[in-house]
């Protein structure tokens, strides 16, 4: 029998906990893709993701980035370059967001059931599972696009 709160004598136990955030964007027609591993999620996070996501976009081409209505995705203190536009979906419908489909395939393929050493490990870990995703265009492509996306254009 066990004492309640404690672990049998000998039995190893941590309460240490690495994170890491995967900040990405595809498009669901070419599958391009931009991502960052960040340590946080926050305003800053996402206002430096949505500033790299910028300078990777033609100089003559304004993006429009759906997501999800998270706290930091519409934060006042969001800074949002103007060749972009963030489209936020419905409370409660994740199901129309095309990206949780590839956090889903990338925890089911490379990031689930993972004992990782440290805070780096979680990182290449991170970096390994979306470089091998974006290794498979195609794969992208089937996984994000949505029939509604194109009305977004219209």
């Amino acid at each position: 029998m066990v004492d309640q709160g404690r672990a049998p004598a000998g039995a190893v136990r941590t309460k240490r906990f690495a994170s890491a955030y995967l900040f990405a964007a595809v498009e669901p027609a070419t599958g391009a893709e931009v991502a960052l591993v960040l340590p946080t999620v926050s305003t800053a996070a996402m206002s430096r993701f949505l500033a790299e996501l910028s300078a990777q976009i033609a100089p003559d081409v304004h993006a429009v980035l759906v997501l999800d209505q998270a706290g930091w995705h519409g934060a006042r203190a969001l800074v949002v370059p103007p060749n972009l536009t963030l489209v936020p979906l419905p409370p409660y419908s994740p199901e129309l967001n095309p990206v949780e489909r590839l956090w889903l395939y990338l925890r089911e393929r490379y990031l689930s059931h993972r004992l990782l050493a440290d805070y780096d490990g979680v990182v290449d870990a991170c970096c390994h599972a979306w470089t091998a995703l974006t290794q498979e265009p195609r794969r992208i492509q089937s996984l994000t696009s949505y029939p509604w996306l194109p009305c977004l254009s219209s």
